[in-house]
């Protein structure tokens, strides 16, 4: 039984921590599309949204885009992006930003640098404290299973 109350937080910190990889290697991605120096115009081929949630929960809807661009060396590259603004519809043009050796990790969020900065930082600062909290269970788990130890004895 003492086991559950260590295998439990172990998973969670797992997730977490697969988590932060995901955050920072999309930060990364994104930051390296829009310092790569190279943009194209594109055309929106489809938006669409998903959702999740629901029943006891809140309902959260995310909105997609996917593009189509032609890079310099005229290659044709189509990407998706998640979150992008509402107002750009199928068959609106729109700059895309990209790195010359991977044209396949584009965004066509315009450079704001400070706010990937502040958003990646707020996600990874919830995480850690997520990390940490779930690391101080497992502790104070330990010293309450062995001060039991001490008091029960056979």
């Amino acid at each position: 039984m003492e086991t559950f109350f260590y295998i439990v937080p172990a998973l969670m910190i797992a997730v977490a921590s697969c988590a932060v990889v995901a955050v920072i290697r999309r930060s990364v991605r994104v930051s390296r599309a829009w310092s790569g120096g190279l943009t194209a115009e594109a055309r929106c081929l489809r938006t669409y949204t998903t959702m999740s949630g629901g029943g006891d929960s809140s309902v959260r809807t995310t909105l997609h885009h996917v593009y189509e661009f032609t890079t310099r060396d005229g290659r044709g590259v189509r990407f998706e992006e998640h979150g992008g603004p509402g107002t750009t519809l199928e068959g609106d043009i729109v700059t895309v930003h990209y790195t010359a050796d991977r044209p396949e990790h584009a965004t066509a969020r315009p450079p704001a640098q400070g706010k990937l900065v502040a958003g990646t930082g707020c996600l990874l600062a919830f995480l850690g404290t997520f990390i940490l909290l779930a690391v101080g269970f497992m502790v104070v788990t330990y010293a309450m299973f062995s001060t039991v130890g001490d008091f029960v004895q056979p």
